[in-house]
């Protein structure tokens, strides 16, 4: 795609007619191509870009980025070449849900706040919790990964495969198990924008309670969603939630909710 650099992947064209653009950022380890399926869904709705944090997949060689703010600060520079009138908002599942909310406090500080937000699979960032996940040796690491189900179990068990992911994977998990939300000079409630939250109901790391927490950081719409499944309840029912992505947009753009019998032939 045109602007964003290394950063960001365009995988379906057709989306620039659509209501906003929808910057998708993955979890721990995740990478652009996660999104696939959900920028092929989504054609018409959004113009999807993924992003594709460095030290993985064809940014292998680059140096991995340590702490969230370090990977809000690239995703808001390469997001600076994609200013074409588009209303933006933001998806972003695990890790990527942290790097949203933050990424939209800096857009709401340059006056240029998002359309809305969706964060999936994590809990509030105002609620801290005590994972050391990125300081376990390798195999506990591979182990802590195996339960959530994220990942092929294929490749945990090849050990080339595992060279290349490690590095990356144990970063980003530093990256988020460091994070600490720091709210804003004065009080004020961090965002103003709709705030869409999705979880999996059985999800071993985000209880329903800690997802609804997010409701407290935001003075927009709030609404939470919850799917059968856990962490990654995502790849089971990529209709559904792309379903519930849609509504959100439209709602944040005002829209309007699509009836069913509208929807393109994808969905049905």
């Amino acid at each position: 795609m045109s602007g964003g650099g290394e950063w960001l992947r365009r995988f379906h064209s057709g989306g620039s007619g659509g209501l906003c653009r929808l910057v998708c950022l993955p979890h721990a380890g995740g990478t652009a191509s996660y999104f696939f399926p959900f920028s092929e869904r989504l054609v018409g709705c959004a113009d999807v870009v993924a992003v594709q944090y460095p030290g993985r997949q064809d940014r292998r060689g680059e140096g991995v980025l340590r702490s969230v703010g370090g990977l809000v600060g690239g995703v808001r520079e390469a997001l600076r070449g994609c200013g074409d009138g588009l209303p933006l908002v933001l998806f972003g599942h695990s890790m990527g849900a942290v790097v949203a909310f933050e990424l939209a406090r800096v857009l709401r500080g340059e006056g240029v706040e998002p359309a809305g937000v969706i964060v999936s699979g994590r809990r509030s960032a105002a609620v801290c919790g005590d994972e050391r996940l990125h300081v376990l040796g390798d195999e506990a690491l591979v182990e802590e990964v195996r339960v959530l189900s994220g990942t092929d179990p294929g490749l945990l068990r090849d050990r080339e495969v595992l060279s290349m992911v490690l590095p990356a994977l144990r970063a980003d998990f530093e990256a988020v198990e460091t994070y600490r939300y720091v709210p804003d000079a004065g009080g004020g409630v961090p965002l103003g924008c709709p705030l869409a939250v999705f979880t999996g109901s059985a999800d071993p790391r985000v209880g329903v309670r800690e997802a609804r927490a997010w409701r407290e950081l935001t003075e927009g719409a709030f609404s939470l969603r919850v799917f059968p499944g856990g962490h990654f309840y995502l790849g089971g029912q990529v209709a559904e939630v792309c379903e519930a992505v849609e509504e959100s947009i439209r709602v944040f753009t005002g829209a309007g909710v699509q009836a069913p019998a509208d929807r393109r032939p994808a969905d049905r």
